[in-house]
């Protein structure tokens, strides 16, 4: 029982300790997937945002151009006489006058027009799908690039307790004059360059950092912990034909978009062969007593097809359908030219992923058992520190060369779904 309720005081008393914590410090605990990023990306990224905001006011500016011009009133005289004219009866001192006259536009006219303006907010979020391909690229890019960074520094820190026991032997020879001074500097300086080389990896990762943060719209010193263990996998695409290209690319859905949109504004402009109306109201009240208040009503139509009005829209549709015809061509000779692209990206990527099997499986094994055969010799007084030091710096730059491979792998596989998804 009392066991019991000590488990009980100490689980309670964790808690609490842990809520007392701020909540950057316990974020920083669970290492953030390249999925969740993306994810936060689109859903917090400004300049995403601005596409669905220009798209809905496409939507009220399609509902703007549903609305009727605003009428027209005037007041004023009708066949009133100059001063100092005679007037030899009460019928000629004429009349005060109230016009009102309204505007009526064609409603199909309008409707070709609402359903134009509104295609252009599909155009608006077909350019957000590129705007987040384009993001997911580089957002990928950092994040190998952090990744490899801490490769490279696992590597270094490992090249940093080799050369830190090689001084420290050369330190232990020197006196009994089984080494000279000059190992002891050699080492020293190749202990404070691979310092160096990591003090730059940590600069990358830092502008990682901070670049990911900014995408997903967070302070650039916002902690950030990514998981390093992940690894990027090239998985082709099984056919490349055109019909899939067109489904899965953003810039071809957007050329789609664009291409409706002008159907739809060619629709719009052959509606501007159909008349508008008018009507006008005029009153008359007379200014002598001897005539009746009269009215006039008058409807008008207007007559587009005349032949000096016509030729405006007329020629406006022809240049709008060669415009479309274009854009069609345009269409499939992109992708056309993507899909010879992406064969070539997907025999150049598995090419790069047998080179680094065979770096990694092959080379660097071969130079680390000759490393550690120098080095061994060297702890038993048969080698001198400059053959080891020949052998490490083999090893490590072979090591960097497969680091730099994968991170060129890493980008050929973010350039290859970029085109693939572009």
């Amino acid at each position: 029982m009392e066991n019991w309720r000590y488990t009980m005081f100490s689980i309670n008393k964790w808690a609490f300790l842990l809520l007392l914590l701020p909540a950057p410090l316990l974020a920083q605990q669970a290492p953030v997937k390249l999925d969740t990023i993306l994810n936060r990306i689109e859903k917090n990224n400004l300049l995403l945002q601005t596409y669905a905001l220009k798209a809905e006011s496409y939507k009220y500016k399609a509902k703007a151009g549903t609305a009727w011009m605003a009428p027209m009133v005037g007041v004023g005289t009708f066949m009133t006489p100059y001063p100092g004219q005679v007037v030899m009866d009460d019928r000629d001192k004429g009349s005060v006058m109230l016009q009102l006259e309204q505007d009526i536009p064609n409603p199909a006219k309008q409707n070709a027009q609402k359903r134009y303006i509104e295609s252009k907010g599909d155009v608006e979020m077909a350019g957000r799908a590129i705007a987040m391909n384009t993001f997911k690229a580089q957002a990928k890019s950092l994040y190998y690039t952090w990744i490899v960074a801490s490769q490279r520094i696992q590597i270094l820190q490992e090249n940093d307790k080799i050369m830190q026991m090689m001084k420290k032997i050369e330190q232990i020879r020197y006196p009994y004059n089984q080494s000279q001074l000059s190992g002891v500097y050699k080492a020293s300086a190749k202990i404070e360059e691979n310092q160096n080389m990591i003090r730059m990896q940590r600069g990358d990762i830092a502008k990682a950092k901070a670049w990911l943060n900014s995408l997903m719209n967070l302070p650039g010193n916002q902690e950030l912990q990514i998981d390093t263990t992940h690894t990027p996998k090239f998985t082709p695409e099984s056919s490349l034909d055109t019909t899939l290209l067109a489904q899965q690319r953003k810039d071809i859905l957007q050329m789609e978009q664009n291409i409706r949109s002008m159907k739809l504004g060619v629709g719009a402009m052959k509606a501007q062969a159909k008349p508008d109306f008018k009507l006008r109201f005029d009153h008359m009240s007379p200014l002598g007593g001897m005539m009746p208040k009269a009215y006039s009503v008058m409807g008008m139509i207007s007559i587009p097809i005349a032949p000096w009005s016509s030729r405006m829209y007329k020629s406006e549709v022809k240049a709008m359908n060669y415009e479309i015809q274009a854009m069609e061509k345009e269409r499939s000779g992109m992708l056309q030219e993507s899909q010879g692209m992406l064969y070539g990206m997907q025999y150049e990527i598995q090419s790069m992923e047998k080179r680094i099997a065979a770096m990694e499986d092959k080379i660097v094994p071969a130079l680390k058992k000759t490393m550690d055969a120098d080095f061994a010799n060297y702890q038993e007084n048969k080698l001198q520190i400059t053959a080891v030091m020949g052998s490490w710096e083999a090893l490590t730059m072979m090591q960097n060369n497969v680091l730099d491979e994968k991170m060129k792998l890493y980008q050929m596989i973010i350039d290859y779904e970029k085109e693939l998804y572009r």
